[in-house]
């Protein structure tokens, strides 16, 4: 099957998600301090270094929406009860790894295996820390 042209803005988001997987591996300093002259770890630590973080576990979640309830309407969810999210059909979902929100995306299913679905990441957003 042959893909399609890439649009225009393709590339610039590309290379936006490359950066920002950059920044996730930068990320995973819990002290927050970027390696030596802001270069990456692999620069700085050696190669060494770079196998131990590549090896350290995050929490990833893809959160479809969610909905704020009274502590009765809780109460009162039980099997087959259905919960409104804040979000619409085909809307992103956020993913959030350790409980920073780093992209969006989109549902998918599996090519090879639809009977599970994965997340296309469609923007990456910037991970600033605060000051």
């Amino acid at each position: 099957m042959t893909q399609p042209n890439p649009a225009p803005g393709q590339d610039i988001q590309e290379e936006q998600l490359n950066k920002a997987i950059e920044e996730l591996r930068g990320v995973l300093h819990e002290d927050g301090a970027p390696a030596a002259g802001g270069a990456p770890a692999s620069a700085a630590g050696g190669p060494k270094n770079l196998g131990l973080i590549m090896n350290i576990p995050v929490d990833v979640q893809i959160v479809l929406g969610s909905t704020e309830m009274a502590v009765s309407e809780l109460m009162a969810l039980q099997k087959g009860s259905t919960v409104a999210l804040n979000r619409r059909i085909g809307e992103p979902v956020d993913v959030v790894v350790n409980g920073r929100k780093l992209a969006k995306g989109e549902i998918t299913v599996l090519e090879h295996d639809p009977s599970r679905f994965g997340i296309k990441l469609t923007e990456i957003i910037a991970t600033t820390k605060p000051a």
